[in-house]
């Protein structure tokens, strides 16, 4: 695959973002226009190494025909290039911006150089084949007459009802919020995925028959369950939206927001009125907080900098990753090591240095006389390993105060909401996760299947799209006997 000795030849080059003097100026995207004899170049470095782990358990979960796709990209074969892409993804344009590229870390490449640019490769392609207007929706007809309903248009939700489409099921989507989209619509930030996207691909969808009902929140009352007996099988992609939250004095403050609250307040105002209406919790001229890292933690410090924050800090709980993998950290595994993620280059660039504060544990928040809040009580900690694992140990002395005026929680998800669940009698796992097998996705309840971060638990968008090809496949042999969707194998979970 690609030119043989092209890893020997051409170093890795990452498509740039833009200057983070300037994104942090709007809410625009933060990537720029791919160059396709630069793209060509990075193509080539894919090597014919045999065994491509980029596909493997611990690389692409929706099965990527990585190899085939970089190849073509470096013969300048881009309308091959997105019909293998389209085989696997329902939705490139929203993994090539959102992924962490777990397909990266397995590379094979990886073992001793940088890995191939597959996150890069991948979103040109499928911004071509919309440029080029290649990219089409098809429903099979004659239509079989089978009604399924779909609660959640998350990606699961989406991909599951794009699957079922396609072979002529009627499918609606309910989605209590305003818009479709769940976390690609208001979880994600405009900058890492513009919302124009979404409604690209919800229009096209919606043109090829499927129903989408926005402002319905099923469960919420009787009927709004009763009506699900219209259809013959349900699928629960309701996502994992409990947040994880901190039991410690003054959580009660005025200033402490989770960081979904902050984050889809912004997006709903920006989409909706450009900031005009003020609906949204502003950083503007705030000392910020961010307390959890990852991908939401990033996104709120991306936020409140192009809010025109004072100051931010992000306390993370474990401690700092290494620079390179650990020897308990071996290739192909998705590679802990330290990264600077587009939000922490942008604080950089205006305060002159990384937000993140590591092994660090939040004690207490501390109120003024208003209930405001006006600092947060720290201590550093070091962890050991015990016999149960990694132990936290507070050290001695080293506890201190942060003034701050706003703060937001970014600590996860438990679970997804139970009051749709109740009233359909579904049973949970202990862990607060639906109880459907990978692979089968059914539930305890006849008819009725469940997919997604409400059954794998918070999880990224590449595998909310396993779980909707998978659990359209189900879907369809449940319906009709035998199924000709495809996705990927349940040894993958």
């Amino acid at each position: 695959m690609g030119k043989t000795t092209g890893f020997l030849e051409f170093p890795r080059r990452t498509v740039p973002y833009r200057d983070p003097v300037d994104r942090i100026k709007d809410f625009k995207e933060i990537y720029t226009p791919a160059d396709d004899a630069k793209l060509s170049l990075q193509g080539a470095r894919c090597m014919d190494c045999g065994i491509p782990f980029c596909q493997s358990n611990n690389g692409c979960p929706i099965s990527n025909l990585i190899p085939e796709w970089n190849d073509l990209v470096y013969k300048g074969r881009w309308h091959d290039a997105y019909e293998r892409l389209s085989l696997t993804n329902n939705f490139p344009e929203f993994t090539g911006r959102t992924c962490p590229a777990p397909c990266e870390g397995a590379c094979v490449l990886g073992i001793a150089d940088p890995a191939v640019t597959i996150k890069n490769i991948e979103n040109a392609i499928i911004d071509k084949a919309f440029s080029e207007g290649w990219v089409s929706h098809v429903r099979q007809l004659p239509l079989t007459g089978k009604k399924v309903a779909i609660i959640g248009s998350g990606p699961c939700g989406l991909t599951a009802a794009d699957q079922l489409n396609r072979v002529g099921h009627e499918v609606t989507v309910f989605e209590r919020s305003d818009r479709v989209g769940g976390l690609l619509m208001y979880g994600i930030p405009n900058m890492k995925l513009e919302k124009d996207l979404v409604d690209r691909r919800v229009k096209m969808m919606t043109e090829a028959g499927i129903k989408f009902i926005c402002n319905q929140d099923v469960g919420s009352s009787p009927e709004s369950i009763k009506q699900l007996s219209l259809f013959d099988v349900v699928l629960l992609s309701i996502g994992s939206t409990r947040a994880r939250t901190l039991s410690i004095p003054g959580a009660d403050a005025n200033g402490v927001h989770l960081a979904m609250e902050f984050l889809s307040k912004n997006t709903k105002s920006y989409v909706d009125s450009g900031h005009k209406d003020n609906n949204f919790i502003s950083a503007k001229d705030k000392r910020v907080v961010v307390i959890g890292g990852g991908d939401t933690g990033a996104d709120c410090i991306g936020t409140s900098i192009r809010h025109g924050c004072k100051s931010i800090v992000n306390l993370e709980l474990l401690d700092m990753p290494p620079a390179t993998r650990s020897e308990d950290n071996p290739w192909p595994l998705w590679p802990k090591v330290f990264r600077l993620d587009y939000a922490h280059e942008e604080v950089e660039s205006k305060f002159g240095k990384d937000p993140r504060d590591f092994a660090v544990v939040t004690k207490e928040f501390i109120k003024n006389k208003s209930g405001q809040v006006a600092a947060i009580k720290t201590a550093r900690i070091k962890w050991e390993k015990g016999e149960n694992g990694l132990q936290m140990t507070e050290i001695p002395g080293s506890e201190t105060e942060i003034e701050t005026d706003l703060v937001l929680l970014a600590l996860g998800f438990v679970g997804p909401e139970d009051q749709l669940t109740k009233g359909l009698g579904i049973d949970h796992l202990p862990n607060g996760n639906i109880d459907a097998t990978h692979g089968k996705f059914l539930t305890n309840a006849p008819n009725i299947f469940s997919a997604g971060d409400c059954r794998r638990g918070q999880s990224l968008v590449v595998w909310a799209i396993n779980e909707g090809r998978g659990a359209a496949k189900a879907i369809d042999k449940h319906l009709m006997g035998v199924t000709t969707l495809e996705a990927p194998l349940a040894s993958s979970i």
